[in-house]
């Protein structure tokens, strides 16, 4: 609905479930008179009607439940990922494709692994979404508008992510100037244990407004071509002296997909952190394809 409501494009909606999508899709329509914009989306159960999309939106898989972790969702998903990219592949090759699939830094480079696609035209959500909850429990622990914050994390998206407090900034002064050291490491501890939180409070299914937000972000960027920088989980072909894998790092993003990986002055710690969580995408990546 966020991306009809910006007027980005007519929008399909497929899933495996006969029915489901249709149902969503004319219940979106149905509010078209009320919001007084005039968009258009269709539902599906039939993949073959992707063919000739520009973007498509991989968020098929399992949600996680209390307890589980992302991945633990590892085989499930990857076998519904493989399908989904299998028939994107074969009629939808010129896309650009959004994976958003759990564990989403793997299922990204699994599914750059299986269709061949160049990297800046298949990618992750990535760390957008955990910078906007960075910025969010910042925001609440200052009593200050989120829109002041401007947070940066990177990294795997899960356990292994890294906020960045001396990137990030309020009102265009670092963080610490702010709050102490002992309070920066528990809104870090809360930003990483995010996901989990809201899955054990929601009982079943896992985080669907933010993340939808983050998506409708990086779709307006590709289809208006804004050349914006948004934390992407993109594939490291040697920036931050990882070659191989995909992880979250921030990165330009328009029309023809990823343009640009931006890199970060890094702290030697930093970088260690980074490596090794990509070494652990590609190694779980790699037994997937084994």
């Amino acid at each position: 609905m966020r991306i009809a409501q910006e007027g980005l494009g007519d929008v399909l909606l497929i899933d495996v479930v006969k029915g489901r999508a249709a149902g969503k899709a004319m219940d979106l329509e149905d509010a078209r008179g009320l919001l007084k914009f005039n968009y258009h989306i269709k539902g599906s159960d039939d993949i073959g009607e992707l063919k000739g999309s520009d973007i498509v939106v991989v968020t098929a898989g399992l949600a996680r439940t209390p307890g589980m972790s992302r991945q633990d969702l590892l085989s499930k998903n990857a076998q519904i990922l493989r399908d989904v990219c299998l028939n994107i592949k074969a009629k939808a090759s010129g896309a650009i494709v959004i994976i958003v699939t759990n564990p989403l830094d793997i299922m990204t480079l699994y599914a750059l692994k299986i269709t061949g696609f160049k990297p800046n035209k298949l990618f992750g959500m990535g760390s957008s979404l955990d910078s906007a909850r960075f910025a969010n429990l910042i925001a609440q622990e200052l009593s200050l508008s989120a829109t002041d914050i401007e947070a940066v994390v990177i990294g795997a998206h899960g356990e292994a992510m890294l906020p960045l407090p001396r990137f990030t900034k309020v009102k265009g002064v670092s963080l610490d100037e702010f709050i102490d050291d002992k309070k920066i490491e528990s809104l870090i501890s809360r930003t990483i244990n995010r996901g989990a939180e809201i899955v054990s409070s929601l009982g079943t299914g896992s985080a669907f407004f933010a993340p939808s937000a983050a998506i409708a972000v990086i779709v307006k960027a590709i289809a208006k071509d804004e050349k914006r920088t948004i934390g992407l989980c993109g594939y490291l072909n040697g920036e931050y002296g990882i070659k191989g894998t995909c992880l979250g790092v921030p990165c330009r993003l328009g029309k023809h997909g990823i343009e640009k990986v931006i890199e970060l002055d890094l702290s030697l710690e930093e970088k260690s952190k980074l490596a090794k969580s990509g070494s652990l995408v590609a190694q779980a990546a790699e037994q997937l394809l084994a």
